[in-house]
């Protein structure tokens, strides 16, 4: 017989919680290790009790899901992140799957389509929501234009074109590392790349970045 999934669930609103929670306990291959309410104590319960599956939002207090995930990505790498959340914006969904969600689900979803989500990852296979799938397809048929990066962002991009890694940037910056490649990635995502040379070409071809000017964006 399988090993159980081992389940971590992560929202920050305790009626949410309790709605998952309840929906898992009905299914005998599922085991629910832990809950939390927000990024920072999704990493330090996913360190603790290194689950299988960790169902994340994305807005949450304290730390984001964006910045847990990625954090829970570089120490357990065999834990599957699957995100369960009401937003699907183009700009949350590919930051979502850019920084290592294995599926991407939304809260309206029926039951057994979290159940066999959960299940896929555990596998690690990917389930995309319906209508996010629909929204990357058309992410990469159309290529839509870029939103304009905030200062924060061509700020750290500068850095990154003077060769500097996310912890010399967090440094500079007085944020984390973590924090850093969160940036990063909001920027590959609104700029269509997918990597930090392909952006800071991109940025100085539209003039966002200009190089010989660092007190300018």
């Amino acid at each position: 017989m399988p090993e159980p999934i081992r389940i971590l669930v992560v929202d920050d609103h305790p009626v949410v919680r309790a709605g998952i929670e309840g929906m898992l306990a009905q299914q005998s291959d599922f085991i629910l290790v832990g809950e939390a309410e927000n990024g920072e104590q999704a990493v330090q319960r996913a360190l603790e009790l290194q689950p299988s599956v960790v169902l994340m939002d994305l807005r949450m207090p304290v730390m984001d899901g964006l910045q847990a995930m990625l954090l829970i990505r570089q120490h357990l790498p065999q834990t599957q992140v699957l995100i369960l959340t009401t937003y699907d914006r183009d700009r949350d969904v590919l930051a979502a799957i850019n920084a290592g969600a294995i599926g991407y689900l939304l809260k309206d979803s029926p039951r057994e389509d979290l159940y066999q989500a959960v299940r896929a990852a555990a596998q690690g296979k990917s389930i995309l929501h319906p209508a996010v799938a629909v929204r990357i397809l058309n992410h990469m048929r159309n290529a839509p234009s870029f939103d304009l990066l905030s200062d924060r962002e061509v700020e750290i991009l500068r850095l990154v074109s003077e060769g500097h890694s996310n912890k010399e940037i967090g440094s500079v910056l007085f944020i984390s590392a973590a924090t850093v490649k969160t940036h990063l990635i909001h920027i590959f995502t609104k700029l269509n790349v997918t990597d930090r040379a392909a952006a800071v070409r991109v940025a100085i071809e539209r003039g966002i970045l200009h190089l010989n000017d660092h007190s300018d964006r």
